[in-house]
């Protein structure tokens, strides 16, 4: 691993170039928004959907330590042999970090195993996140809550496996809850969904918003333990009696 961590933020990058809303929000796509928010202590790289294989190729991928994915309107179109191969280097170690709507991501589903559905709605309404984790490092700096004043709601059920640890439960104005921030570890990987982050909405300038994203990054940076070997094993003892 490089001094720094070597980050790559993924975003399909449609709703900006097509959307008046969107990118007066996010002039510049909210994969830099977010690789904006978090500072100067890793590297930072993009990709984006319309590039070839996706921006996301052995050499780049190689080269990450920790993904970010945004995507929404375009997961379909993400191809199959770009998902295993995100999902064949989570398992050796690379993080991964999903935001908002990646729920619905290819990759995302493929490593939950699940429809990772949920119920939705866009009211404009006021989104807490709770923190329910207090000691965890992704949390650090955070105070009890982070309130956002305009937000889509999420709400339960949301289909996913429980949760290594949860981090964040959001309460929404009309009334909903959800599971806004999990931890997963999938081999040597470890996963941080994330919830807010609407495209309509700055979420993404919120400096609240901006740290989680930036812990989670270190916390889901890979260990310097080398791939466990799988397969036959000789014995490490003498084994009396045996063949």
């Amino acid at each position: 691993m490089s001094a720094r961590l070597r980050v790559t933020v993924w975003n399909e990058f449609r709703h900006e170039q097509n959307n008046e809303k969107v990118r007066a929000v996010y002039p510049q796509g909210i994969h830099h928004a977010i690789g904006e928010g978090l500072g100067d202590a890793f590297e930072i790289s993009y990709a984006t959907l319309d590039e070839e294989e996706h921006g996301l190729t052995e050499e780049k991928l190689n080269g990450t330590d920790v993904l970010i994915w945004w995507g929404h309107k375009a997961h379909r179109e993400v191809a199959d042999v770009i998902v295993d191969r995100v999902h064949k280097r989570v398992r050796e170690g690379m993080g991964l970090i999903v935001l908002h709507s990646g729920h619905f991501s290819k990759i995302f589903m493929k490593l939950m195993g699940t429809s990772c559905n949920l119920k939705w709605r866009e009211a404009d309404e006021k989104e807490r996140l709770w923190v329910v984790s207090p000691g965890h490092p992704i949390v650090e700096g955070i105070g009890e809550y982070i309130e956002l004043e305009q937000e889509e709601m999420y709400g339960e059920h949301f289909d996913i496996p429980q949760p290594d640890e949860l981090i964040f439960t959001s309460w929404f104005e009309g009334g909903e809850v959800f599971r806004s921030g999990c931890t997963f570890h999938r081999g040597q990987g470890k996963i941080f969904y994330f919830r807010p982050g609407h495209e309509t909405y700055p979420t993404y300038y919120n400096e609240q918003i901006r740290r989680v994203i930036r812990n989670a990054v270190s916390w889901a940076a890979p260990t310097t333990r080398p791939v466990p070997v799988y397969g036959n094993s000789k014995p490490l003892e003498t084994i009396q009696g045996g063949k």
